[in-house]
């Protein structure tokens, strides 16, 4: 029955550690994910800056396309 026990524990033990090693993975992704998002939109910013000089006129990707 101890050695139930104690194979049990390990087991626990190995999870746990699986779990907090899973945790510091999902939050890093998670940093990375918001950091991308914020270069996302200056990037975005940045080409609807670039079409507006170029021409003058809406951004492309703000404009309807024709069969509208």
């Amino acid at each position: 029955m101890q050695d139930r026990m104690d194979r049990a524990e390990e087991e626990l033990a190995h999870l746990r550690r699986t779990v907090d090693e899973l945790s510091d993975v999902v939050a890093g992704q998670t940093r990375e994910i918001a950091r991308m998002g914020r270069l996302l939109g200056l990037l975005m910013e940045r080409e609807a800056e670039r079409e507006y000089s170029a021409g003058g006129q809406i951004p492309l990707a703000d404009q309807k396309p024709p069969h509208w």
